[in-house]
């Protein structure tokens, strides 16, 4: 059985937006062959694990504090929303050497109810090295 990792051709263009393709942006994070080494590639790998319904990757990068059920997670990702695209508007610290950061972002979608935005900023830790999404301003 594939992951939904899996199923995104390596050559195709990373949804998180970056320009990349796949293989080289988010698919290594997804797939745990590599951490994200920023708070935004945190972020953006998040995004990606929206779009392709990847739910085992936002429950181990949300932070345990703040992580939600996996019932209620799962939810939220059978529904028809399909993401459009993803702006990384600002970043404040959250880089390589930092443990803390924020990262303020749209995230543009589709479902029945029509187009919506997401507009967030949200907080990233990093503990033990590893990245985790905390919470977020909408």
């Amino acid at each position: 059985m594939s992951t939904p990792a899996t199923d995104l051709p390596d050559s195709s263009r990373c949804p998180c937006g970056s320009g990349d393709i796949f293989g080289a942006c988010c698919a290594p994070v997804l797939r745990r062959e590599r951490r994200a080494a920023t708070a935004q590639a945190l972020m953006r790998s998040r995004y990606t694990a929206f779009a392709v319904r990847d739910l085992e990757h936002l429950l181990d990068s949300w932070h345990p504090s703040t992580r939600p059920g996996r019932e209620e997670l799962e939810d939220s990702l059978t529904s028809d929303v399909r993401w459009l695209r993803l702006q990384v508007l600002a970043t404040e610290q959250g880089g390589p050497f930092d443990d803390a950061g924020t990262v303020e972002f749209v995230a543009s979608s589709k479902s029945a109810q029509g187009r919506q935005e997401q507009h967030e900023i949200s907080r990233f830790v990093r503990e033990d090295g590893a990245w985790y999404y905390v919470d977020g301003d909408v």
